[in-house]
């Protein structure tokens, strides 16, 4: 067995998984491939299996706001589909750097996200159901069609951000919002990355119900984005302008025509030459981030009331970086230039609890090890 399988159906899908697994053979799992150099490279793939046709939406309940789709439809397309129906997957992480073509399962295994995670979380919060392939063969199936039921409901977390490497993700069920009709974007700015934070901490406390709540930082300066949708939009729009004045951001402007915002917000999470760093950190130290990427001469994007932030750095700079970035932050690199892959590893070598319990996990769902070996943290 060798070389790349698309298969059409479930069976076909889990048939191919298990063969090449009873021959110990390493099987790198992918979709459209926006997101294949994530994590670390796939040890010694014999064979590459590709979601490709598998591409189908299964069923659109629009009255449950949810749908049944196939791991391999890209996510442009179901949104497209969707908004026939007035309905989102209020989901919008970026899709791709010279494609769009970014898969619902590529973006469900590796937890992508984008702005809208302000409002509606991250992926695992709008999985409801989730169909895998297993390595021995097994076609597992967890959840349910309705938001109520939540039988299995953990099987979808697990596999949310497994980055392929406990088995196929072969189909989801997500759940749907009502599509915004109208939006209006508040942009305030500043140069001192603490009032940007205070800034950023008074609009997530406030009761605005505030679809995004973004930061961005470049070359000294920085911004935080607050969009409001639906009919109080220009209400809630204004007492955002109101609190970002009180808490000292300048250049405080009212955006109606606001998606090319948003998709530059969506764009600075990825990077063509240059190195993406993803930050955890706690809400409150937003300045100390913001201070820290300004050092290392990067630029951010991210959530402001959520700690999550993706720094776009020379790779010369990615050490200076994490090491002024505050206690307690934890940082992954996404895209690496292929030429500086061998210096930099995008996961901390730290070991842990938390590390075994991933490797006890991994040797549960794909016990001979033939799902995307060596991708995940610790070499899972």
């Amino acid at each position: 067995m060798g070389g790349e399988l698309s298969p059409t159906t479930f069976d076909e899908a889990a048939a191919a998984l298990s063969a090449a697994a009873a021959e110990g053979q390493s099987v790198r799992i992918r979709g459209a491939g926006t997101k294949l150099g994530w994590g670390n490279p796939v040890v010694d793939p014999a064979l590459t299996l590709s979601t490709a046709r598998l591409d189908r939406i299964l069923e659109h309940n629009a009255g449950d706001h949810t749908a049944i789709v196939e791991a391999g439809t890209p996510l442009g397309r179901l949104q497209d589909e969707l908004s026939g129906a007035g309905q989102v997957l209020s989901l919008d992480p970026p899709l791709g750097i010279d494609t769009q073509d970014a898969t619902i399962g590529g973006v469900i295994a590796t937890a992508d996200s984008g702005p809208l995670r302000h409002r509606y979380g991250a992926p695992r919060d709008l999985v409801l159901g989730v169909t895998v392939a297993l390595s021995d063969g097994t076609i597992a199936r967890a959840g349910g069609k309705v938001i109520k039921n939540v039988a299995g409901y953990d099987l979808g977390k697990l596999f949310t951000g497994s980055f392929g490497t406990l088995g196929l993700i072969l189909s989801v069920c997500l759940r749907l919002h009502p599509r915004p009709t109208v939006t209006t974007t508040v942009i305030g700015a500043s140069a001192d990355p603490q009032t940007l934070s205070a800034a950023a901490r008074a609009l997530a406390a406030a009761p605005l119900e505030l679809e995004g709540l973004d930061v961005a930082w470049r070359g000294g300066r920085g911004g935080v984005l607050a969009r409001a949708a639906g009919v109080e939009s220009a209400r809630r729009a204004g007492r955002v302008g109101e609190l970002m004045r009180d808490a000292g951001l300048d250049h405080v402007e009212l955006v109606e025509d606001d998606e090319p915002l948003w998709a530059r917000q969506r764009a600075g999470q990825r990077s063509r030459a240059l190195v993406i760093v993803k930050v955890a950190a706690r809400p409150r130290q937003l300045g100390a981030v913001l201070s820290a990427v300004d050092g290392a001469g990067g630029t951010l994007v991210g959530r402001a009331a959520l700690g999550t932030s993706y720094v776009e750095v020379d790779p010369d700079g990615v050490s200076a970086l994490c090491d002024a970035l505050p206690q307690g932050a934890v940082t992954m690199l996404l895209d690496i230039p292929e030429q500086a892959r061998a210096s930099l590893q995008p996961w901390g070598a730290g070991e842990g609890p938390a590390l075994e319990l991933m490797r006890r996990v991994k040797g549960r769902f794909d016990p001979v090890g033939a799902c995307n070996p060596g991708v995940f943290v610790g070499g899972i």
